[in-house]
């Protein structure tokens, strides 16, 4: 144990209970949202894209694995704007596990790839708290990882500063495919998209819209938590 655990001891953001930020009796406490197409929002069997919504450069499903809710919500939120990345291994943990009730729709061999931040705020930050988790997510489940598959072109606003349109508008045009990637060697496999929360999913559709057309056939969307 660290010096600074003594100093700072850590405590459950839920309910304060010492040993941690995300206890276990916290994270049973928050909901499972049902299961929506990533296109339309409505409810879809195994979050598949509805057949009449899919579209060329649309997600072929997607999975969020909590409400963004109680100690969730609170975990998200600290791993932002308290820099705390000691979060990020306990919400990797949690993450692994909630996964394996998804398995077995989801795509088997996968490419684990998370949103990026552009370069000025992951410098000021320290860390682009996404791909810490996904990075984590990713060894666990011995899946392969991609952090730098996606490039973020340009700074926008905080999504959650916005609503509606404004969310679309702010996030068109940001991403690119690293040029290091050869469409050839991508189109064969399957990817899977990695973000901390989907309100509107208009930065997860997006960047899938980038993928696709990169040549990536099979493409889901995982979220921590879903609003």
């Amino acid at each position: 144990m660290a010096i600074s655990d003594f100093l700072f001891p850590k405590k459950c953001l839920g309910c304060g209970r010492l040993g941690g930020y995300v206890c276990r009796e916290c994270i049973k406490k928050v909901e499972t949202p049902f299961l929506i197409c990533p296109q339309c929002g409505r409810k879809s069997v195994d979050g598949m894209v509805h057949a009449k919504c899919l579209k060329p450069q649309s997600l072929d499903g997607a999975i969020s694995l909590w409400k963004y809710q109680g100690v969730v919500r609170k975990a998200v939120l600290g791993l932002k704007y308290k820099f705390a990345l000691e979060i990020a291994g306990e919400l990797t943990a949690h993450t692994t596990n909630a996964i394996k009730n998804y398995t077995g729709f989801m795509p088997q061999e996968v490419v684990l790839v998370p949103i990026p931040l552009y370069w000025l705020r992951g410098n000021w930050r320290g860390f682009n708290q996404v791909e810490a988790v996904g990075k984590g997510i990713a060894s666990s489940l011995g899946w392969k990882f991609a952090s730098d598959l996606l490039i973020r072109k340009k700074s926008t606003k905080p999504q959650a500063e916005l609503k509606g349109d404004q969310r679309k508008q702010n996030v068109r045009g940001i991403f690119a495919v690293n040029p290091k990637y050869q469409p050839l060697a991508i189109s064969h496999q399957s990817f899977i998209l990695f973000d901390d929360v989907w309100t509107t999913g208009s930065t997860l559709k997006e960047a899938a819209k980038v993928l696709k057309r990169a040549g990536i056939n099979n493409l889901w969307a995982l979220t921590l938590a879903r609003t």
